[in-house]
């Protein structure tokens, strides 16, 4: 018998997992769902986990395709003329090489904290311009839970605003988990942009619970949408994006392999050329 496993959000930033009999819902794919709007350009999309070898690009620095977007949440932006700003650059520079093992290296002489930040930053922008592509199909009806396949449950808790974990669908869930990162995004005592503010001690673990959670997401829109990023035209996007996210966190350790286990076999298809 196969099992259900649901996150609990609990919290700070662990969860736990209780096994529950499996209830695979059908969730039908249909209209419309409330998104904040600012102009970008659209990532088009593709079916099942085709894994082509994609072309290298950073999501918020390119043309994203022949569609006008909508980003599901304002575009973060880290200011000019700062020392993360330069960093942001570097890393555009070195994605540009299409290695995008070397990509995610931290660069020579840098400090990890501002190099963890600035692609946490990036992340979240790539990651909001996919999920700001397939909202009109992720809606209460098509998703009335947040689920990553048959499996995979999340429930939501931010350990303040919502303190007891909640069940709730999957669009309600992804505003809730992007405001919160935006929240802490834009807080300069835990992302500080100004240079000789120090980050905080526990940095690089709220950072951990961000990509924790931004890669819930990419889990959601591969086990629930891929059908419609098929439809677009722009799978290859959405691997390579999700494959950088991957090489980076793999990195530096800072997602925990039971957390990826919803996509555990495509991360195997997607790094296994680039195996070390």
């Amino acid at each position: 018998m196969e099992l259900l496993k649901i996150y609990h959000e609990l919290p700070g930033t662990e969860h736990s997992m209780k096994n529950l009999k499996d209830s695979s819902r059908s969730l039908k794919k249909t209209s419309e769902f409330h998104r904040n709007s600012r102009q970008q350009k659209r990532i088009k999309a593709n079916t099942q986990f085709h894994v082509a070898v994609p072309k290298i690009f950073i999501m918020n620095r390119f043309s994203l395709g022949s569609r006008s977007s909508k980003t599901f949440k304002p575009k973060k932006n880290i200011p000019e003329g700062t020392h993360q700003y330069d960093l942001m650059k570097h890393a555009a520079a070195t994605l540009g090489s299409g290695n995008l093992r070397l990509a995610v290296m931290l660069p020579e002489g840098e400090d990890l904290n501002e190099w963890v930040a600035v692609n946490t930053v990036d992340f979240f922008n790539q990651i909001n311009m996919l999920f700001g592509t397939i909202t009109e199909f992720c809606t209460e009806e098509s998703c009335p839970i947040m689920s990553a396949g048959p499996k995979y449950e999340y429930h939501w808790a931010d350990g303040h605003t919502v303190k007891k974990p909640i069940k709730c669908s999957a669009p309600k869930y992804i505003d809730y988990l992007m405001t919160w990162v935006q929240d802490q995004l834009d807080d300069e005592t835990l992302f500080p942009s100004k240079i000789g503010v120090p980050f905080p001690k526990n940095f690089l673990s709220i950072a951990k619970t961000i990509l924790k959670r931004l890669f819930r997401v990419y889990a959601h829109i591969y086990h629930q949408h891929f059908s419609e990023v098929v439809q677009l035209g722009e799978e290859a996007h959405l691997n390579t994006s999700f494959k950088h996210f991957i090489f980076f966190v793999q990195e530096f350790n800072l997602i925990e392999r039971r957390e990826l286990a919803p996509l555990q076999e495509l991360i195997e298809k997607l790094t296994a050329k680039d195996a070390r």
